[in-house]
Formats: C-alpha cells, sequence, structure tokens
C-alpha cells in the first residue's frame, strides 16, 4: 500500500482544512515545495497535491505552488482542484504532473473523464468525496444523490489510474479513517481505491493495509503534528 504525503494549497500556503471548511484552515507552511522535498527526503513514493482554493474557484489557482512543487522534487505527485476541462488536464501533465483527479467533473460531465482517461491513459483519477455515501462537488460545498459507489461503478471501464475516496466527516478530524466505507468501495470495483481522511496515527495505516484491498492511504494532518512519522510509516509499509 502506497502512503500519499498531502500537501493541501490554500493561498499559497500549506494548510488543513477540518471536514473541508475553508474557515476551519490550520497552516502548516509558508513554503509548499520546501515541504515536499521534507517528504521526498523521508523517502514517499508519491505525493498528494490539493488546490484547495481552486476546488471553489472551478480553475487553478494555487498553480505558482504546485509548479514550484514539480519543479523540486522527483518523486510523482497527483493533484486536485479545479480541474474541469481537458485544456487544464494537458497543461498540468504538459507541467510534469504524473496525475490529475477529476472530483467535480467526475459527476457534473463523466463523459470527460472517460475522454480523459482515453487521451492520458494511467494518468487520470477519479476523486470521490462523501458524506454518509453521497458524493459532495465544487469542493464539498454541494451535496448530490449521487451514491459513491454508483459513481465508482459507473468508471469501471473507463480506465481510470485510480479512485481517490474521501470520506467528508472524517477529514482533517483526526479521528480515524472510515476503513469499512473504504473497504467496501474498494471490494465494489476492480479499480484501485486510495484512501482519503481521518488517518491519524500508525494503526490506521496498518488497518487500511491490512484490508488487503486498498491501494493506498493519504495523510495530511498526522504527518504535519507528527502523529505519524512518515519514515517510520514508510518502512512500516514496506515491511
Amino acid at each position: 500500500m502506497i502512503l500519499y504525503p498531502a500537501i493541501d494549497l490554500k493561498d499559497g500556503q500549506c494548510v488543513r482544512l477540518l471536514r473541508g471548511e475553508m474557515s476551519a484552515a490550520t497552516v502548516f507552511g509558508d513554503d509548499p515545495a520546501a515541504q515536499a522535498l521534507k517528504f521526498q527526503d523521508a523517502g514517499c513514493e508519491w505525493l498528494h497535491l490539493v488546490d484547495l482554493n481552486g476546488a471553489f474557484a472551478g480553475q487553478p489557482v494555487n498553480a505558482a505552488a504546485v509548479e514550484a512543487i514539480l519543479k523540486a522534487v522527483k518523486v510523482p505527485a497527483q493533484l486536485g482542484g479545479g480541474i474541469r476541462d481537458m485544456a487544464t488536464i494537458a497543461m498540468w501533465l504538459d507541467k510534469g504532473l504524473s496525475r490529475v483527479i477529476l472530483g467535480t467533473v467526475a459527476v457534473e460531465n463523466p463523459a470527460l473523464v472517460r475522454d480523459a482517461a482515453k487521451a492520458f491513459p494511467g494518468q487520470v483519477a477519479v476523486g470521490i468525496d462523501a458524506r454518509k455515501g453521497r458524493v459532495a462537488t465544487k469542493g464539498w460545498a454541494e451535496e448530490t444523490d449521487v451514491m459513491a459507489t454508483d459513481l465508482a461503478r459507473s468508471f469501471q471501464d473507463a480506465g481510470v489510474a485510480a479512485i481517490i475516496y474521501t470520506d467528508i466527516d472524517r477529514d482533517g478530524a483526526m479521528q480515524g479513517p472510515n476503513i469499512e466505507a473504504t473497504e467496501a468501495l474498494a471490494r465494489a470495483v476492480t479499480i484501485p481505491v486510495i484512501a482519503s481522511g481521518g488517518v491519524s496515527r500508525m494503526e490506521d495505516l496498518i488497518a487500511l493495509r491490512d484490508t488487503g484491498v486498498i491501494a493506498g492511504a493519504i495523510s495530511g494532518r498526522a504527518l504535519y503534528d507528527g502523529a505519524i512519522d512518515l519514515g517510520q510509516a514508510l518502512t512500516a509499509l514496506k515491511g
């Protein structure tokens, strides 16, 4: 199971939100590229980046910070937030991003996800963010009647590289991930599923790994707070 350290970007700074609330942001640093280098030096295999302002604006807002990260590190990075058309997808992949994450458009324009996955094999992931099983869009500001599992199944044959599943109520709350819901989703599809939201201690990572079906886990606040030591976690997950 791959551990993805998270760098969430708001106004050019590294932050973590509590349950997706922009007003509940904790700033962890004003040099995202330096933070990315720290994660790389600790041995991470991937980085998970989120343009939080972009998720609300519907277009890239923290592009300068993302580009600085891509220039600073050699490890592959995936990015979500404000990526809603083919031109933006192509732009980011051209700039060296390894994978784009499509969230809102996966609900509003599923054909774009299919077209992008075909045009850029292995480089398009779907972000499914849910509250009590229902998908939320536009930076989690709008709730839909779409069920997370139904949305995931609809892309089963589309060739997407991964599904990033976030339980919004757990995100940034340091209360543990929703292992049951994530495992159920992973068993419902053959697409690799990456768990996000609530990973707060080493035991959470081990429990996710031990399901045997979850391909990755994203952690942010726990790494910044020191609740999880990235180097130790990477070693343990390899073991």
